[in-house]
């Protein structure tokens, strides 16, 4: 059983350092196309601290895992939102406002809901994969489109291309490896325990593939950077529906198991309306709703073990 641990803490670390390398890299290259922050954050980084959760769900569903390649999808948007932003806000009230916010929380809702006809139908094959993978690209022009002449990098000379590029290539190879690990440890951890996949996959996989948006997020909230903190989460979660649930479809579809449609899926939906209403009906986040978030982690947690 050692082993396992072993390859377990390899694969995070290996993720945690993947993500980080690759997010530098994707944020010097974002700032070669003067991207305004908000922007950076909802799509460069938030899709970047994604790449994990990406690389984990091919590949469980290649390897015959399905529950853990939708567990680690439905929850690292769970945990984003419950944990992330919980922990966030502890750190550094959040203060987000403006258009942009209004349109891409929607987004956020809207790729969540999407999900409920198609987990309906007991598989995601890949007509749905290809379906997700087209709103993904949709949104991301229209994000492009809708961002351009904003603030760029605030007047801060961007690396040299060419470091970008070596930065996204180490992160991509320590992604590909630590979700390899993480996989195969968290599957016969799950089967030495008598745990479902499932709730690995929801648990354990899923804070494991978000360990880079905790580090952006935190990162981002001790800087004060509301916008980066924020971003990182909404963009991470409408990668994580339309991104990786589409391309995981269309390499192996999917059989969806009827726990994610009857309690996982709907805690998902909740937890997006509820980070909407907290952003775009209140000033901050602050520190006490960060708290409430953290414990209804907790309780999703302890819950989703039936």
């Amino acid at each position: 059983m050692s082993v396992e641990y072993l390859f377990l803490a390899l694969g995070l670390a290996g993720l945690f350092a993947g993500g980080e390398a690759l997010v530098r890299g994707a944020v010097g290259i974002a700032h070669r196309l003067a991207m305004p922050p908000l922007l950076i954050g909802l799509t460069v980084v938030g899709f970047g601290t994604s790449t994990p959760e990406l690389l984990v769900s091919v590949d469980a569903a290649l390897r015959g895992v399905p529950d853990i390649a939708i567990g680690n999808v439905v929850g690292s948007n769970i945990g984003n939102i419950l944990l992330i932003v919980g922990i966030a806000a502890l750190v550094w009230p959040i203060r987000v406002a403006g258009a942009t916010l209004r349109r891409d929380s929607a987004v956020m809702i809207a790729a969540a809901l999407a999900l409920v006809p198609l987990f309906w139908l007991g598989t995601l094959g890949r007509p749905a994969g290809g379906v997700l993978l087209a709103a993904l690209a949709g949104y991301l022009a229209w994000a492009y489109l809708q961002g351009r002449g904003g603030a760029g990098d605030g007047g801060v000379a961007p690396r040299p291309l060419w470091q970008s590029l070596v930065w996204v290539a180490v992160g991509l190879a320590a992604l590909m490896l630590g979700a390899r690990w993480l996989v195969d440890a968290s599957v016969a951890l799950a089967r030495g325990f008598g745990v479902s996949e499932a709730f690995i996959g929801l648990t354990i996989v899923a804070i494991g593939t978000s360990l880079p948006e905790l580090a952006t997020s935190l990162i981002a909230a001790f800087r004060r950077q509301s916008e980066i903190a924020i971003g990182n989460i909404i963009g991470s979660n409408i990668f994580n529906v339309l991104g990786i649930l589409g391309a995981t479809a269309l390499v192996a579809p999917i059989p969806v198991a009827s726990r994610f449609l009857g309690f996982d899926l709907p805690v998902m939906i909740a937890a997006s309306v509820l980070l909407a209403g907290l952003l775009l009906l209140r000033p901050a986040i602050g520190r006490a709703s960060g708290l409430a978030l953290l414990a209804a982690y907790g309780v999703y947690v302890w819950a989703a073990q039936g």
